[in-house]
């Protein structure tokens, strides 16, 4: 991104905001935090949606008394005249008309997490992948709170960074999940360390290529300096190629090998190798949040927490502790036998993957959403091989192509659903006592909710109504 109009480099003392004429496009949550963190920096600032102000409820209402122009409910092209940088949410495609508007006139283009990254204050580290990422800032979190330091979780996983931002001190720790799509808007944003758990296929609706899309997951290490560290998955091939070329230090993390550098299992213990020290984080046992794909997880964040200068004795006792989030292999209820388990944050066929694994008893699975423009049959073929998964109930827009991808396999377990409530109900009379329910879609919500979160919370409200 090219520095706003006006702004000069040699002065740093000059705040690069004031003054600057701003439109944002995209009044979701991160649109609304930066339309606030930039009027506090003394922006002159416009914001912009393609839908009607009164279709965000009260949702607008923490900018009503801020000196803001609303041009909601059109395109936003006219909006752009004279100004002196676009943000665009990262529900804005980077081809969009008015981006290419903006760049035939010479307007920088940002994102909100580039432009919240320079103005926040604390220690940043950051983490992007297909699958993990929510599992593994949350852990982080629990991490530096237990260090002692006033944590900020904040990025995709629903805060903003902005909102962080307006609060972090130069002593707090800020940890940002952070996604392709914010990727693709970035240019000087610089974690301390950085992780890029695994990358698999996902998104392509949106980015075309795995090529493209694994480039933008590698972006995240591309501001870092010879004094960062970037952690990478030594088991995920893809992971593993983004060493190359890096001017951060390298941290492996791996389940099945011992790594020269990072952290690693070995005698049933996680260890932690950094420079010439080895460190004995904890046992895998210990780990509190169940499954191989979260001991992954909690290798990445050791790997990065220690890296920081959290000692292992305090990273002991957060995995110890951390019990996981919301939505992600959620324990809801047990009813008559049944154990209903909410996996809604399962929005790709590897997170799936990952759920259908973790099962230990007989499982009636509900899957399908919103149509990314990927693959079931990897999904499919483990369905099949995993006698455990006894029947797949299926709703949503892309029930068709699951189903084909089933019976491809062999698989003829498979029941249709119009409603979330209907493919409950039928798990329920398919599922005999012992059994689980698992909700985990292996697709995106948006075809039938507003996002991940409403859908598992639905799913929840459904699952606790049962009598």
């Amino acid at each position: 991104m090219r520095e706003p109009r006006n702004v000069k480099k040699e002065n740093m003392n000059v705040n690069p905001w004031k003054d600057q004429r701003v439109l944002i496009v995209g009044m979701a949550r991160s649109g609304i935090a930066l339309a606030q963190l930039l009027c506090r920096e003394g922006a002159k600032v416009t914001v912009n949606d393609m839908k009607a102000a009164e279709s965000f409820g009260d949702k607008l209402d923490a900018l009503k008394e801020l000196p803001i122009e609303f041009r909601m409910g059109e395109n936003g092209l006219d909006a752009l005249k004279e100004k002196d940088l676009l943000v665009i949410s990262p529900g804005v495609p980077i081809d969009a008309p008015i981006v290419k508007a903006a760049r035939e006139a010479e307007i920088p283009v940002s994102g909100e997490l580039e432009i919240a990254s320079r103005i926040i204050k604390g220690s940043m580290v950051a983490v992007t992948g297909t699958n993990g990422k929510t599992t593994t800032v949350s852990l982080l979190g629990a991490i530096f709170k237990e260090a002692g330091k006033i944590c900020h979780v904040a990025g995709n996983i629903g805060y903003p960074l902005s909102a962080a931002a307006m609060e972090s001190r130069v002593e707090d720790a800020v940890v940002a999940e952070v996604s392709s799509f914010q990727l693709e808007t970035t240019d000087t944003f610089h974690p301390l360390s950085a992780a890029v758990l695994n990358v698999t296929e996902d998104h392509l609706n949106r980015h075309g290529t795995m090529e493209v899309y694994t480039g933008l997951k590698r972006h995240i290490f591309d501001a870092q300096d010879e004094t960062n560290y970037a952690v990478l998955n030594y088991e995920d091939e893809a992971c593993r190629a983004m060493a190359k070329g890096l001017k951060a230090k390298v941290l492996f993390f791996s389940r099945l090998h011992e790594v020269d550098q990072g952290a690693f299992i070995r005698d049933g213990q996680m260890i932690m190798r950094l420079g010439n020290e080895e460190k004995v984080i904890c046992k895998i046992d210990e780990i509190k949040i169940p499954g191989p794909h979260n001991q992954e997880n909690a290798l990445a964040a050791a790997a990065i927490a220690y890296s920081r200068g959290v000692p292992a004795p305090v990273i002991r006792h957060a995995m110890r502790t951390f019990a996981g989030v919301e939505h992600r292999i959620e324990f809801v209820r047990e009813l008559e036998g049944v154990r209903y388990i909410n996996d809604s944050k399962g929005t790709n066929t590897d997170s799936t993957i990952k759920a259908v694994q973790s099962m230990k008893a007989p499982t009636a699975i509900i899957l399908g959403g919103y149509d990314k423009h990927v693959s079931f049959a990897p999904l499919a073929e483990e369905i099949k091989k995993t006698p455990l998964i006894q029947n797949c109930v299926l709703i949503g827009a892309t029930a068709d192509q699951i189903e084909g991808a089933l019976r491809e396999t062999g698989y003829t377990a498979i029941h249709r659903a119009a409603t979330l409530e209907e493919a409950v109900l039928t798990c329920r009379s398919l599922t005999e006592p012992g059994g689980n329910v698992l909700f985990s879609p292996a697709c995106a919500s948006f075809d039938m909710f507003e996002d991940y979160e409403q859908r598992g919370r639905i799913f929840k409200e459904i699952v606790n109504q049962l009598k």
